[in-house]
């Protein structure tokens, strides 16, 4: 078998069989190619199915001098997952990667902004011309509901029930779910639509998508980063932000408020309460006061 057959056989089984988004399966083919291109550097020639833990201890030795070990860490566990497939399908009985030694890190907490540092944000977009209101809402959006920017950039005019105050969002493994909106962003969405939305005429396949660009077509990941970097270098923010940021800061507020965890695992549309839980530890304040109001010998 070549890699190059292994590869696709892997990618058509992560989006068929797992389910998983497209940015989701070029990040594990990423971790394989690394792979390949270490073998062909060496004039290394063996198949997927011949390979063996020394060869992938030398290439993880090799690629841990240019990488920090939670890169490292990602590395092996989409190689992991790639070598279990092979299993699976009954072309290898052993797994190389069982041997390797995870490098130890400490659990990464998310960046996140307070209150004033999201006033202040919105409040500097340039409400001038037809992008800034546009940039408004899905600002606003995002926050609101704690979107990922995949499903923000993927939202569509049919996604909106503003009567029953929920949108529905597709999510990581093309998992549906339903979210609450606040009546801000779904009174920005209104305008939005009514206003900016109604005067662009979508192109070809773009009919159903709520944000636009100025040609008619849907928004990129890179245009979100770029209008929230913009942003922050105008409030002069001392903290590097991405998207994800508003989705952090969205879960942490929730939290902070008084929400369980739980609900807040439910909108975020995280599969284990573990990965929901990391928020704890962003605000440990918070929780020091839910003993002291609940205990029974408070």
């Amino acid at each position: 078998m070549e890699w190059k057959h292994a590869i696709k056989e892997y990618q058509m089984y992560l989006k068929i069989e797992r389910g998983l988004s497209k940015n989701t399966v070029d990040s594990y083919t990423k971790d394989i190619e690394k792979l390949c291109l270490f073998f062909c550097k060496n004039k290394i020639t063996i198949s997927p199915i011949n390979i063996n833990s020394d060869l992938i201890k030398q290439f993880i030795y090799d690629i841990a001098k240019q990488i920090n070990p939670r890169s490292q860490a990602r590395i092996i566990s989409g190689l992991r997952s790639f070598f279990d497939y092979l299993i699976f399908e009954e072309y290898r009985v052993l797994n190389p990667t069982d041997l390797l030694e995870t490098p130890k890190i400490g659990k990464k907490l998310p960046d996140t902004l307070s209150q004033d540092d999201i006033d202040a944000l919105f409040s500097a977009i340039d409400l001038s011309h037809p992008q800034g209101e546009r940039n408004r809402t899905l600002l606003e959006t995002m926050y609101s509901c704690g979107l990922r920017v995949s499903e923000l950039i993927t939202l569509k005019v049919s996604d909106l029930f503003f009567e029953e105050g929920f949108i529905r969002v597709l999510g990581k493994g093309n998992k549906e779910r339903y979210v609450p909106i606040h009546k801000d962003a779904e009174s920005y969405i209104s305008i939005y639509k009514r206003t900016i939305r109604t005067h662009i005429e979508p192109k070809k396949g773009f009919e159903d998508t709520l944000f636009l660009n100025r040609r008619g077509k849907g928004l990129t990941r890179q245009m979100i980063f770029i209008i929230l970097k913009d942003l922050a270098f105008k409030i002069d923010l001392k903290k590097k932000i991405s998207p994800h940021t508003l989705r952090h800061s969205f879960a942490t507020h929730l939290l902070q408020n008084g929400a369980d965890l739980r609900v807040i695992q439910q909108i975020l549309g995280h599969e284990s309460i573990t990965t929901t839980e990391i928020y704890v530890h962003v605000d440990k304040t918070y929780l020091k006061e839910v003993v002291e109001t609940f205990h029974p010998r408070k």
